[in-house]
Formats: structure tokens, sequence, C-alpha cells
């Protein structure tokens, strides 16, 4: 996966605390974030939207990618 640069604004009170607890667990600002996003992804999963509900078993099991 390709990593992507991000701009966040936060306050330089929060920053600073973010560094200092980044700096006594031996990690980065960016693996914090990372962390903390991957967390939230993991609580809370992909809707399985209506339409996809429909389209689920619509094509045959035995189907490649190259038929497709």
């Amino acid at each position: 996966m390709k990593d992507t640069k991000l701009t966040v604004r936060v306050s330089r009170e929060l920053l600073e605390n973010a560094r200092v607890y980044a700096e006594k667990n031996h990690t980065t600002l960016t693996e914090l974030l990372e962390s903390f996003l991957k967390n939230i992804s993991s609580q809370f999963p992909l809707e399985i939207t209506p339409i996809v509900m429909r389209l689920s078993g619509s094509l045959p099991q035995n189907l490649s990618v190259q038929d497709y």
C-alpha cells in the first residue's frame, strides 16, 4: 500500500503532548495516528448496503476474474 501525506491542524499543546507520548512509548506520531485509525476501522467495519446484499451471489461461484 502506498503512503499518502496528510496535513492535520491541531493545537500546539495537543501536538506537544502527542510528541512527548510518542517519545516515551518509542514510536512516532505517524505510527500513533496510523494505529488509531486502524483501531477505528476495526471497531466499525464497512456496512454491507442493500444493493450489495441484492447483488451478492448473483454470479456463479466458479466464475474467474478473467471470465468477468
